[in-house]
């Protein structure tokens, strides 16, 4: 089984955005800080999302539970619905992305658990041009 810990920060609402993507299993570590952008911050966590299942799939990755600190990504997926339809493109994204991993949760933890994935996506925004 791989653990995925994802966080979307953003310096301002919207403002320069980063991804940080934590991946643990199979004794190996992996950790990527990717910058966005300017948006919001609620689009970050979407696209650190995405970025995360991208990862996973293009490294053959068939098992993966993820992790997160944002409860509205979170109940997005468990219901798979986005109650701002600004965000139901990403959704539709990251479930369709979902579908090609034989099996996918989520699950929410305190950011207190995420740090790795904060500090990724913290280092992404300063990596923003």
């Amino acid at each position: 089984m791989i653990e995925v810990y994802i966080d979307g920060a953003s310096a301002g609402n919207p403002g320069p955005s980063g991804a940080g993507i934590f991946i643990k299993g199979n004794g190996v570590v992996e950790k990527f800080s990717i910058p966005l952008g300017n948006m919001e911050n609620h689009e970050a966590e979407y696209n650190a999302l995405i970025k995360a299942l991208e990862i996973c799939i293009d490294r053959g990755y068939k098992i993966v539970s993820f992790r997160t600190d944002s409860q509205a990504v979170n109940r997005a997926i468990e219901k798979e619905f986005a109650k701002n339809k600004a965000y139901a493109p990403l959704l539709e994204k990251a479930l369709s992305l979902s579908k090609e991993l034989d099996l996918f949760f989520m699950k929410w933890i305190p950011s207190s658990e995420n740090k790795s994935a904060d500090e990724l996506a913290r280092s992404a925004i300063r990596e923003n041009k």
